[in-house]
């Protein structure tokens, strides 16, 4: 059965603290047409720049998750996306006028109401859900952290958490379908254990933390001296209880409520693939970078499936963009080492180009000279000429710039390329360029047929 976009019926606003800035912060959630996802403003920037809530825009995790784009960025943003998330609203406007979502209780909980008094609407387009069709794994072996998702016909999340810890133990939580978010997962508050408040304190964040938004694990006695000073720390006077256990004696929303607020949060970041996922979660010690990774992973594979289904056809009858004079340019390579004779498309992330094979080149005398084959190695230098003239575009005076590759992930050979074949490139960014490093899928393709293809980085370095 077909499912329909959401988005809000009206308008709706909140107003609280950040949990790390400690600053007032106003948040307006705002409809949102079909296909626009979930973007922020920061409305107190001038222009008001947008901020596409995407994986590509993640900069930080180490105690959230931020976005940056351009000159603006936001953080904390994943309990508000797990709203969205949660309640199925596809497309949202989340107007802010602070560099950090408020925190508003610790968890998701006062988000979901704000949504449901705004009230949600269909709209007449179809929820566009990316359907998981292979096990896309992400690991950390040095922090034990494991995200694999699995093909599945709907969401469903997993969750494993150990800390070592013999308050917390081991826990684990389960959302089965994505219709029990606002009962079984939006109401779990974030947590933190005691012995990391003056630590985060000093390092200038959680200065809008207190019991109330978050729970305060004590792993052992401590005397009430100490709790003084952290309460001044924090301007909290007031903290009596301070037993092994949880602070100040908080009661629990639910037994297991610092994994189901892992849930939560895995929910929020998986929201930055952009659109709706169906397939099974299981994380084991998942965190934010681990959780905007594996959205990321995920951006990626539709990007290549996307692209796949764009093969580059040679028209012949059309102008190139770049002749072999023009692309001499831009690449530094010479006879007999230059592999590219045409570009054909340009943009800022994607880039065709065009090599015309010929029996004359000499490398067929001696690579498999009874049957004469294109050697592999020179077909990834063909795509990776190809991806350097993209990225040389994107910068200024390219003649000052060599692009050098770092590395070439999950190449793969299909078919043989032969004298006289004619080899289109399409290279595509799979993310934006970050200080210099490129990363781009490359397909090769002789007519109708990938001949080749793989993700490569690289590096844009100023020639000395």
């Amino acid at each position: 059965m077909s499912e329909k976009q959401r988005t809000l019926a009206k308008d709706v606003t909140l107003s609280g603290k950040g949990l790390h800035t400690g600053i007032d912060v106003t948040v307006t959630f705002k409809p949102a047409p079909a296909n626009h996802g979930y973007k922020f403003c920061r409305t107190d920037l001038p222009g008001r720049p947008l901020i596409d809530a995407v994986a590509d825009n993640v900069t930080e995790t180490s105690r959230g998750t931020t976005l940056v784009q351009g000159e603006a960025s936001v953080a904390t943003i994943e309990h508000v996306l797990a709203a969205f998330a949660g309640l199925r609203i596809d497309n949202a406007i989340i107007e802010i006028n602070a560099p950090e979502a408020p925190i508003m209780g610790g968890s998701s909980f006062m988000f979901v109401e704000a949504i449901k008094e705004a009230g949600v609407v269909e709209l007449k387009e179809e929820r566009n859900y990316y359907v998981i069709k292979e096990k896309i794994t992400f690991s950390d072996e040095e922090h034990g952290v494991d995200l694999i998702i699995y093909p599945d016909d709907h969401f469903s999340a997993h969750v494993l958490i150990d800390y070592n810890s013999k308050i917390l133990g081991n826990q684990y939580a389960i959302l089965d379908n994505i219709e029990d978010f606002e009962k079984e997962v939006c109401r779990s508050r974030t947590f933190v254990f005691f012995h990391e408040l003056e630590p985060l304190f000093r390092m200038g964040l959680i200065k809008g933390g207190d019991l109330e938004n978050a729970i305060v694990i004590l792993e052992r006695e401590v005397e009430q001296e100490e709790i003084d000073r952290i309460a001044k720390m924090f301007n909290k006077p007031g903290i009596t209880e301070h037993h092994a256990g949880i602070l100040n004696n908080t009661k629990l929303r639910y037994p297991n409520e610092p994994a189901r607020h892992k849930l939560l949060d895995l929910i929020g970041d998986l929201a930055l693939v952009g659109q709706p996922i169906k397939g099974k979660v299981v994380a084991t010690r998942p965190g934010h970078y681990a959780n905007t990774r594996m959205a990321r992973l995920i951006r990626q594979q539709i990007k290549r499936q996307a692209t796949k289904k764009e093969i580059p056809l040679l028209d012949t009858t059309k102008p190139s963009l770049m002749d072999i004079e023009q692309v001499k340019k831009l690449l530094p390579h010479r006879f007999p080492f230059l592999m590219v004779d045409r570009i054909l498309e340009l943009s800022d992330s994607h880039i065709i180009g065009m090599k015309n094979t010929t029996y004359n080149e000499a490398f067929f005398q001696g690579h498999f000279p009874q049957e004469h084959v294109f050697p592999g190695v020179l077909l990834v230098e063909t795509m990776a000429q190809v991806g350097g003239i993209l990225v040389l575009s994107n910068v200024d005076e390219p003649e000052k710039y060599s692009t050098y590759f770092l590395k070439i992930d999950r190449m793969k050979f299909k078919h043989k390329v032969i004298p006289g074949d004619t080899i289109i490139v399409r290279s595509d960014l799979t993310e934006p360029i970050r200080r210099g490093i490129v990363i781009m899928y490359c397909q090769a393709f002789v007519g109708e047929k990938i001949v080749a293809e793989g993700e490569m980085t690289a590096q844009v370095v100023k020639n000395k």
